[in-house]
């Protein structure tokens, strides 16, 4: 336990202090900024389709990180390290998935509300888009760990991650847009029921994927 906590910390250190937390929220923040330009002043338009936008750019903001959160330890011999000292590759994930939820999925719920002001978006709807991807987040943080665990030492892992991921996270964003609607209860239950389910795959998942990397 000690050493899943310690990981967990490492890994939350090593995120703020290279920064590469904001990458994700400034392309957020500017799919937000970019929108109201490609679409024209329909203030009623934004407003309707705003939220939506917002969780499309969540969803393409998760594939940024996906590059940086295994290959680093592959790189200096981390994973080879911990393997040898016991700790197991499920264990490794499940930190790593911890650790990446709170890394990438704070900053970017906390930019929602610059974002919604941008595209003028009602209290009512900033509410349930918030709640949403609070439920959201840690599907797609989790989801984004197993797919960088998957294409761990491939070419082009960032292209190949992405074709991955993208169909993968269609029921989160399919669940993730409908809760946004006033009638949308049913949908955040759905939601919920996804991105647990990814929550709880990920460690076996990622783990099995780092260990055949490792025998590669």
């Amino acid at each position: 336990m000690n050493v899943w906590a310690a990981l967990i910390r490492r890994d939350l250190a090593r995120e703020w202090s290279s920064g590469s937390w904001w990458l994700p929220v400034a392309f957020f923040l500017l799919v937000a900024t970019l929108y109201p330009f490609a679409v024209g002043p329909d203030s009623a338009l934004l407003a309707r389709t705003g939220a939506g936008v917002l969780w499309i750019a969540a969803l393409l903001a998760a594939l940024l990180p996906i590059e940086r959160l295994f290959a680093p330890d592959s790189a200096s011999g981390t994973l080879d390290q911990l393997a040898l000292r016991g700790i197991s590759d499920e264990g490794v994930a499940a930190a790593k998935a911890l650790a990446h939820m709170v890394g990438f999925g704070v900053p970017l719920l906390l930019s929602t509300l610059p974002a919604a002001a941008l595209l003028g978006l009602s209290g009512e709807t900033l509410a349930r888009l918030a709640i949403g991807l609070a439920i959201g987040i840690p599907g797609l943080a989790s989801l984004s760990v197993t797919i960088a665990a998957v294409t761990l030492g491939q070419q082009r892992s960032g292209a190949l991650g992405g074709l991955l991921m993208l169909p993968l996270a269609v029921p989160i964003l399919i669940f993730g847009a409908g809760s946004i609607q006033p009638i949308g209860n049913s949908a955040m239950l759905f939601l919920g029921a996804a991105s647990l389910l990814l929550v709880a795959i990920t460690p076996f998942a990622a783990g099995a994927a780092l260990r055949a990397a490792r025998e590669v």
